[in-house]
């Protein structure tokens, strides 16, 4: 697919596609035009690098961890080090505590949604 389709089907403006294959996030094959092609595994890819750059994940740890998402998993640690796995461990928990606000949230807005519905519209 081209980069407008995979922009349309990410939500995910193609400059901001353009600097994820910067980063060496996701890599586009080429037509003979010299469009970028890119697979349809794709719009998974950068549906997850936009979930792990909302938490704050920064794109040279991304980069590192993609491998990891895919199935089957293929873990590649050629430069892992004690800061990074300090770093990631930060990332975890942070991310854990951000997981429970959520989720306390989304609750509190079911029950008021559960008693709006049992009250009935407004008269």
């Amino acid at each position: 697919m081209r980069i407008g389709e995979l922009s349309a089907l990410t939500e995910t403006p193609t400059r901001l596609l353009r600097y994820y294959e910067e980063q060496e996030l996701i890599v586009p094959g080429r037509s003979p035009n010299g469009y970028r092609d890119y697979d349809d595994y794709v719009v998974d890819r950068v549906i997850q690098i936009r979930g792990l750059l909302d938490v704050g994940l920064p794109t040279r740890i991304i980069k590192q961890i993609l491998p990891c998402l895919d199935t089957p998993r293929a873990i590649h640690m050629p430069f892992v080090d004690a800061d990074m796995i300090a770093t990631l461990e930060h990332e975890r928990d942070r991310m854990s505590r951000k997981i429970d606000c959520l989720t306390k949230n989304r609750d509190a807005i079911d029950e008021y949604l559960g008693i709006a519905h049992r009250s009935g519209p407004p008269t």
